[in-house]
């Protein structure tokens, strides 16, 4: 390596370093936004009102829950939600309701997104999982009980 090229890349990696360290260059605009209300409430009903404004959902048949009857390891139970069949849809929530902190996910959608989510959830103990779809404004829901043999949250 020559003289001049490392003093170049001293320099820059300095300059770069002084920035990180004063706050300048925060990815400020990339990061992700949240609802930490929501994520961190202990009650089902506390955490869906503060995400979606109301915990009133309506069991549907065009949302199709699919997770195992049996879950041997719950650190990572696979859950499906399908809405597709759905026209309008702008979310998909998915709740754990006995987990230590309930809301497990959110995902939105516009335009003409599909809605469907596949994922892999942790669950604490036995307990309902719950998959809720906002379409038009409205709440609808499927659930199922999801057995667990080994606890994924510690227990």
């Amino acid at each position: 390596m020559k003289r001049r090229s490392f003093l170049k890349a001293t320099l820059a990696t300095g300059a770069a370093s002084v920035a990180v360290s004063a706050g300048l260059l925060t990815p400020s605009t990339v990061l992700a936004s949240w609802n930490k209300e929501a994520f961190e409430a202990k009650k089902v009903d506390a955490g869906l009102k503060a995400l979606l404004g109301s915990a009133d959902a309506a069991d549907s048949a065009d949302v199709k829950l699919t997770a195992p009857a049996i879950a041997e390891n719950g650190a990572v139970t696979p859950v499906t939600v399908d809405a597709s069949g759905m026209k309008g849809v702008e979310s998909i929530v998915i709740v754990a309701s006995d987990n230590p902190t309930p809301l497990v996910c959110e995902y939105k959608f516009s335009g003409a997104a599909q809605g469907f989510v596949s994922t892999r959830i942790r669950l604490g103990s036995t307990q309902q999982v719950v998959g809720i779809v906002k379409a038009g404004g409205k709440l609808y829901k499927a659930q199922q009980e999801v057995r667990v043999t080994i606890g994924g949250c510690g227990g």
